[in-house]
């Protein structure tokens, strides 16, 4: 016990000078960025990237053909109820209520947008105002240490932790087993509902499970990139590769690198400028956007 004691103790006094000397110099070099991917969390926050950006590649290529961008706006924003009320519970990871409250809030959104004459964009802002309220007002009632809650609020992968990678793992298997095995119904349901029914596919059965799924994965990413940033997270990617290939496959292939380098490339962008690794992640995502956009139109090139 005491060897493991002053192995952690070395481990944090060597984190603490690589950390003092990259905020010392702004930037930090090879050598420390490659020291710094040696520690557990670290390398957890690696595999948390490539996990969440494939599952924002693909989940984002859906919410970007299917218009539904605004709905994981709303998510991740009344997700601050779930994040207050696991602070409030004091639960060591509050993705134990972010998640069951994310799935509940997406699926209700839905319902009411269906049974509902009120357009779909005024319901989403409806629900997504009283949601807000909610949080607020239940984080006031968070006393002392409010860490946990400004961790999910701002996004912090490198605070994730085995749970948030199972998890992660989780919602990752359940998309791609659930929109890969239904493939050829998903892009008949994303181009044209009305002949997919009249085809005799389960819309709405489709169509809720999808909202489930993109539900958990705004949820699950809430806490790498935060709840401002993940939408932009989900849909960035997708967006990027649209520029790029107008063919399903290749979209939704590239929009799966996208998401995943980025987010490689954003935890990189992090540890060598020692910044916050969730705006990172999106910060370069939209760089490449700006570049690809940029190529294709100024040189004049054409999406296949």
């Amino acid at each position: 016990m005491t060897q493991e004691i002053a192995h952690l103790l070395n481990n944090l006094e060597t984190f603490w000078e690589i950390s003092l000397q990259v905020s010392f110099f702004g930037v930090a070099t090879g050598n420390e960025l490659l020291e710094l991917l040696q520690f557990p969390f670290m390398q957890r926050a690696l595999a948390g990237a490539v996990l969440m950006g494939i599952l924002g590649g693909l989940l984002g290529s859906f919410v970007t053909l299917r218009q539904l961008s605004f709905f994981s706006h709303a998510v991740g924003h009344a997700a601050l109820v779930g994040v207050a009320l696991g602070v409030l519970l004091q639960l060591q990871n509050p993705a134990w209520t972010l998640l069951p409250f994310s799935l509940v809030f997406g699926v209700a959104v839905i319902y009411f947008i269906d049974k509902s004459d009120v357009g779909s964009d005024s319901v989403l802002s409806i629900v997504l105002s009283g949601a807000l309220a909610i949080g607020i007002i239940l984080t006031s009632l968070i006393k002392g240490y409010r860490g946990n809650l400004m961790a999910v609020l701002f996004g912090d992968i490198l605070a994730i932790d085995a749970t948030d990678l199972v998890l992660t793992l989780v919602v990752l298997a359940l998309s791609s087993v659930f929109l890969l095995s239904t493939l050829r119904q998903q892009i008949l349901l994303t181009l044209n509902p009305a002949v997919a029914q009249v085809q005799g596919i389960p819309v709405q059965l489709y169509r809720y499970a999808f909202v489930v799924l993109l539900s958990l994965a705004v949820a699950v990413a809430i806490k790498a990139v935060g709840v401002l940033l993940v939408n932009a997270f989900l849909v960035i990617p997708a967006a990027t590769s649209k520029v790029m290939s107008f063919n399903f496959s290749r979209f939704l292939l590239l929009s799966v690198i996208i998401g995943c380098c980025s987010s490689v490339a954003g935890i990189m962008v992090s540890g060598l400028f020692n910044i916050a690794s969730g705006p990172s992640i999106v910060l370069v995502q939209f760089l490449v956007f700006l570049a690809v956009f940029a190529f294709v139109k100024l040189s004049g090139a054409k999406a296949t």
